[in-house]
Formats: C-alpha cells, structure tokens, sequence
C-alpha cells in the first residue's frame, strides 16, 4: 500500500474512531468469506460500520483520536465493528451472531468512548436492556410510589364506603322482615 493510500486510510479511521461511540475488535479467522458476507450485511442493516483494518493502521488511527490501550486488541487478524448511536446494539449485534450461527468470531475487547472494554465487558454489555425497556423500567420506579400513596390515603374512604354499605343491607333486611 502506497504511503498517501495509508494516510488516507488513516484519516478516515481516526475520524471514524472519533466520532464512534463504540468500537469493537474482533478475531475473524476460520470464518468462511459468505458468513463475513453475511454478518456485514446484517450489520450495516442495523447502521454499523464494520471492516477489516490492518493493526498498525489502527494503531495510528487511535493515537491520533487520543485512545491509548487498544493495542491490546490489535494481533493478528482483526475487523472493527463501529457503532455511532447505541453501543449496546453493536455489542449485541455482534454476540447474537455469534450465538445463531455458531460462528467462530471471537470478541476480542474494544473502546467506549475512551473507555477500554475486555471481551467479557462487551459481552455484559449486549445483555444491558434495551432503552426502551430501562425508561418503562424507569417510569414504572416512578410511578409506585405515587400508586401506593393513593392506596393508602383511599383505604380510609373505601373502608367506610364498605361499612355504610352493610350497614345500609342490614337496614334493608330488617324493614324486608
């Protein structure tokens, strides 16, 4: 590769590490050219960026963008999977490949933001739930406390709405006899 060529793959790669909000290494070895055809289509569907990088290029790329520790991810063959809005769906975009096609793609660490993710951190992090679900979560948390204020200030009122009740049965069946 000439040297502008590095240079302008460099570039775009710490442009693309910058603006990211997650990027993850992965070890594609002894995965068949139709499945890494397969999984970039899957993740470009869901607006995941995702390319065979050469490590030293990578390497450049990071310190350029200030991210220092990811050399650690970069031996032997690697692609980067890059994620610009939720770095849960690229985490668990990636596991759930690996999970249905029992591919031999190894997780191998990655950035969040500046943090440094190992394998095991980004598979806790395709298991956090969706955003959808933590606001229902969220407002659910909220919303007991003020349904159990209501319980309580009621039962009085519901109390006594029972007892004129009887009473008023107990008045019907004694005129009724």
């Amino acid at each position: 590769m000439k040297k502008e060529k590095k240079e302008e793959v460099i570039s775009e790669l710490a442009d693309r590490l910058a603006r990211c909000a997650v990027a993850i290494t992965t070890d594609y070895r002894g995965i068949t050219a139709k499945e890494m055809v397969q999984l970039r289509r899957h993740l470009h569907n869901q607006g995941i960026h995702y390319r065979v990088v050469k490590n030293t290029l990578v390497r450049f790329a990071a310190e350029r963008c200030g991210i220092k520790g990811m050399d650690r991810f970069l031996t032997g063959p690697v692609a980067i999977a890059l994620g610009y809005d939720d770095p849960v769906k690229v985490a668990r975009a990636l596991t759930d490949h690996i999970k249905t096609n029992s591919s031999v793609l190894k997780i191998k660490g990655g950035i969040l933001g500046k943090r440094i993710l190992t394998a095991g951190d980004v598979v806790n992090l395709a298991e956090i739930p969706s955003r959808e679900v933590l606001l229902g979560r969220l407002l659910a948390g909220m919303k007991m406390p003020i349904a159990s204020l209501h319980f309580v200030l009621s039962a009085p009122l519901r109390s006594l709405a029972g007892a004129l009740n009887a009473r008023m049965r107990q008045l019907e069946n004694a005129s009724q006899s």
